[in-house]
């Protein structure tokens, strides 16, 4: 059957020319963004895990991973050059009972990351408790309980405003309300209610959506056999909604996790030997303050002279914190999956 024959043949035109045109720019403007994005990837993953690992037993570098940041001390003495941390320059001036040997200081680029990760993990945990705490019982009642009204469109409204708030401003507001107004000073606790209320719309809205997925039949039929709104809602609502409000603690983790301005202000430290539990009185760890892994790289690629010896560091770090990033909400998708088995409907 020829064209002339077929009423329903593709002609060629002019507008059919410029949507294929449109088409392939879509399609190169698709591929450049995940190219650029995953040449940035394996830029930190290939320079980083050079770091991490080694080709020699253990082939992981305990000492970075497990050691504490420190100063790096580069010299030569009698004849043979030498790299040292902080602590084993000064063991091996007193075992060769000198005073003094000429060195090139880098600060921060020896010694390892642990204090870092240990305060990155202190501040998701704490920080998406009380955000998913908060976010799902302001959801519930937003969902269940409100009725229509100019003041609930309201307050949607400015849910929905808050979550395009800048960090910095939820980091000052921070600053202002925990660390100077309640006395908290910079502290996990502070660190902690800065985070949450900054990843909080995120999880109100997400949660509320997922609450809204649940068939009112579930609702109706629980109602109708006598039990009350909260029961129906803590049985018949919430286990159906989990895998959805789980979706939004995924996304709260990558957000919280690499943020540095707010936690700059409310919770991290540059350095601080101890760990939150190295407290005389357990109730004196929630206002201790922690280093974090965004803000150890924000400090040694943009406040210290750069070198080979901290560009190491810089990527070694970045590639720590993306695979820990990814082990976190990796868990939560298992979670979410595993919830999503079981209560289908």
């Amino acid at each position: 059957m020829t064209d002339a024959a077929n009423p329903y043949a593709h002609r060629p035109s002019a507008a059919r020319t410029a949507e294929k045109s449109l088409l392939w720019i879509f399609r190169l403007a698709t591929y450049a963004v995940l190219l650029s994005g995953a040449a940035v990837f394996f830029n930190i993953v290939a320079k980083g895990s050079s770091t991490v690992f080694r080709t020699s037993p253990p082939f992981v570098n305990t000492e970075f991973l497990l050691g504490a940041p420190e100063s790096l001390y580069v010299f030569d003495y009698k004849g043979a050059h030498h790299e040292m941390g902080d602590r084993e320059f000064r063991a091996f001036k007193a075992a060769e009972q000198v005073a003094d040997i000429p060195a090139e200081s880098y600060v921060y680029s020896a010694g390892g990351i642990f204090p870092c990760i240990v305060g990155t993990l202190l501040l998701v945990g704490g920080s998406m408790t009380i955000a998913l705490l908060l976010g799902v019982c302001a959801a519930i009642y937003l969902n269940e309980y409100a009725k229509e009204s100019a003041r609930i469109r309201f307050i949607r409204l400015a849910i929905v405003n808050l979550a395009g708030v800048p960090s910095i401003v939820f980091g000052l507001f921070g600053f202002g309300m925990f660390v100077i107004f309640f006395g908290w000073n910079v502290s996990l606790l502070s660190g902690w209610f800065t985070l949450a209320f900054m990843v909080l719309p995120i999880v109100i809205t997400a949660s509320e959506e997922a609450l809204k997925a649940v068939p009112k039949g579930f609702r109706e039929g629980s109602l109708a056999l006598g039990a009350t709104k909260w029961q129906t809602i803590r049985k018949n609502v919430l286990p159906y909604a989990m895998p959805g409000i789980l979706t939004s603690s995924i996304l709260g983790i990558a957000r919280v996790a690499g943020e540095t301005a707010p936690i700059m202000f409310t919770a991290a430290y540059v350095v601080r030997d101890k760990l939150p539990w190295e407290v005389a009185k357990w109730s004196d760890f929630f206002f201790q303050g922690v280093m974090a892994l965004p803000y150890h790289i924000y400090v040694v690629s943009s406040k210290i002279p750069q070198n080979e010896y901290t560009e190491r560091v810089q990527y070694g770090t970045a590639f720590v914190f993306m695979l820990l990033v990814a082990v976190i909400a990796a868990g939560s998708i298992l979670l979410r999956n595993k919830l999503r088995n079981r209560y289908k409907w």
